[in-house]
């Protein structure tokens, strides 16, 4: 954690406000051409002290892997929800993304009261929250759902790896890459990749 930063800044103002049990709230997999997009809601007890911790972007895929135990042996609750591929292209990705968000929140062991969210589009959600532009280099529960998001999905797309190896998921995580393009011109769409990314595939 970074030493000069007030990692609990967000989650003590919402405690002066009057909520007891903040979670911070990210999601991963927003961007990619396959597989769902994950969201993790983590309520953690204030001042808790996670070395290491930080946005999930900025730390390797080994860093990741090691502090997602650790978030979820401290966190007072965690949950992970899901947004699946057919709900990406039938909602669209960002109503997706919040579907999983509130998943998330019904998955907490804890109910929250109030919830931190990555970024400036708020979900609909049975609690109050606000929204944190970068939350995830500011907030402590929200770098820690950062985290467990990134970690649950990258899982994900590791076993389509297994299953579909020529397509190289275990390196791009779905990611548009040229080598990924590539792979769907050779062997064509699997029922895991996002129609409504691929319109344009002809183009490409």
């Amino acid at each position: 954690m970074e030493t000069n930063l007030d990692w609990f800044f967000y989650e003590r103002e919402a405690r002066e406000k009057g909520f007891s049990a903040v979670c911070g709230i990210d999601e991963a997999g927003r961007g990619p051409l396959a597989g769902p997009v994950c969201a993790a809601a983590v309520i953690l007890p204030l001042g808790c002290e996670i070395p290491g911790l930080n946005d999930s972007k900025k730390l390797t895929e080994k860093k990741r892997e090691a502090l997602f135990d650790v978030i979820r042996e401290k966190a007072l609750a965690y949950g992970i929800g899901w947004g699946t591929v057919e709900e990406i292209d039938r909602v669209n990705i960002l109503q997706a993304t919040f579907l999983a968000m509130g998943r998330a929140v019904e998955a907490l062991g804890v109910p929250a009261d109030y919830a931190l969210i990555d970024g400036n589009r708020m979900p609909p959600l049975p609690i109050p929250g606000e929204t944190i532009v970068k939350g995830d280099a500011k907030s402590a529960s929200v770098a820690a759902a950062s985290i467990l998001a990134k970690v649950s999905r990258d899982r994900v797309l590791r076993q389509l790896d297994q299953e579909h190896p020529e397509y190289g998921f275990g390196k791009h995580k779905g990611y548009g890459t040229k080598a990924h393009y590539q792979a769907i011109k050779a062997y064509g769409l699997l029922p895991e990749h996002r129609r409504s990314f691929l319109k344009n595939l002809e183009e490409k």
